[in-house]
């Protein structure tokens, strides 16, 4: 097998192309990321994403990326990949409500991804702003974990919009409080131990308010008003693709799954952030963070099968070139593989795993051997000029095999990552 480090055409063109940056202090000055003004162009959305969570690297240069887009290119909102019910107080808090010390509260039940220091940006940055920086949760209630950040408020909307409903309500709430966790890993095995019967009701519950929900708008908007009414029954979509979800996940896992099944909690990302876009207006434009499998716009495929539609290839259908996604990775280092556990709070334990080195036909490989050191590759370019790309890029230990340069329209890179220490404060949840 040729070394990682072996130039190819692509690695030449990168030598030569590459965006060098100067460092990952997110709080010092943002003069080496001027490239990406013009690079960025005029997208609408810019999608930053990363290898793996749980990067201390990943989380500055996020935040450094987060800096120069607000700043320096007028960017007004950031969106995150977590919950779009839970998102509504999260821009309040970073409008000003509440004390600073009140984050710490509202994140207390979410996976640690790097939202903390992205909202105290937020936070400081609009008590001086002429625009505020909006906020917007975009994914699954709890990312799958529970299904009542979604259904509390659509239980609240209908008590005073249509009460008729409240006892389906009530009763999916039931049924869902019987497995609710803190993440998907919690969740996912909880609900695939419920009774079929339970199972069925809580599907044949969702679907028939969301029906209802749908029929009954014109009623429902006379009752209230336009925005509640859209929140809420965007809360109970989400609701009900995190109840498809758990079926997708269990079938997968029983190794009967259906292709690509797991696809529609990324088309809930994908139409939450168009449903924010379209509120925000014409003139908005949305930082989007969120893992490089969700960002990127061609699809998932695993030893041949294809596994997923991410949110990216949806994006990018409905925004063209306004949507730009742009991969974060690594070149050596450390990576965190998440093992599951049952007794652990979030269903997994973090590893602190040792990166191999970078296999040949990477993006990593390419970046290894090109020598740009921390730096940036403008794969828009690339694609333009006919060059021929790497065929695969790394997702936390592994690989996917995809041609990266239709994948991504950038790639940042680091020359090492570090597991962040974001665990060491995770208790045992107690296990019936």
């Amino acid at each position: 097998m040729p070394a990682a480090t072996d130039r190819t055409p692509f690695a030449d063109w990168l030598h030569s192309h590459a965006t060098r940056l100067g460092h990952l202090d997110p709080e010092a000055p943002l003069d080496d990321l001027e490239p990406l003004r013009d690079i960025l162009g005029g997208a609408r959305v810019v999608a930053l994403g990363e290898h793996s969570h749980f990067i201390g690297e990943f989380d500055l240069l996020r935040r450094r990326v987060l800096r120069f887009l607000v700043e320096r290119c007028g960017f007004t909102a950031l969106a995150f990949e977590y919950g779009f019910s839970e998102g509504f107080p999260l821009d309040a808090w970073a409008h000003g409500r509440g004390t600073d010390d009140d984050l710490a509260a509202h994140l207390a039940a979410a996976v640690p991804i790097g939202l903390q220091e992205p909202l105290r940006y937020l936070r400081r940055h609009n008590r001086t702003a002429a625009r505020p920086v909006r906020f917007a949760g975009i994914d699954i209630p709890a990312a799958g974990g529970s299904l009542l950040p979604a259904l509390v408020p659509v239980a609240d909307y209908l008590g005073r919009i249509d009460p008729e409903s409240l006892p389906a309500v009530r009763a999916a709430m039931t049924i869902a409080e019987s497995f609710a966790g803190d993440s998907a890993a919690v969740a996912a095995p909880a609900w695939a131990a419920l009774a079929t019967a339970e199972q069925d009701a809580l599907s044949a519950l969702l679907a028939r308010l969301l029906i209802r929900f749908r029929s009954l708008e014109p009623l429902y908007v006379s009752r209230g008003d336009r925005q509640s009414y859209d929140i809420a029954l965007r809360c109970l979509e989400g609701a009900g693709h995190a109840d498809y979800t758990f079926r997708a996940m269990a079938a997968l896992f029983n190794g009967d799954g259906l292709t690509a099944d797991t696809s529609a909690r990324d088309l809930y990302m994908a139409e939450s952030l168009l449903w924010h876009l379209k509120r925000l207006g014409p003139t908005a434009r949305v930082v989007l963070a969120a893992h490089n499998a969700h960002i990127q716009r061609t699809p998932i495929a695993f030893d041949g099968r294809l596994t997923g539609l991410p949110m990216g290839q949806h994006l990018h259908n409905a925004l063209g070139d306004a949507y730009f996604a742009l991969a974060l990775t690594s070149v050596t280092g450390h990576t965190a593989r998440m093992d599951r556990d049952e007794k652990a709070r979030f269903g997994f334990t973090i590893a602190d795993t040792p990166l191999e080195a970078p296999e040949p036909g990477s993006i990593e490989a390419a970046f290894a051997s090109s020598g740009p050191g921390l730096g940036f590759a403008d794969l828009r370019r690339a694609r333009t000029e006919g060059v021929s790309g790497p065929d695969r890029i790394r997702m936390q230990s592994v690989y996917v095999h995809t041609p990266v340069l239709d994948a991504f329209d950038g790639v940042l890179s680091t020359p090492a990552s570090t597991v962040a220490d974001v665990a060491g404060s995770w208790g045992p949840r107690d296990v019936e």
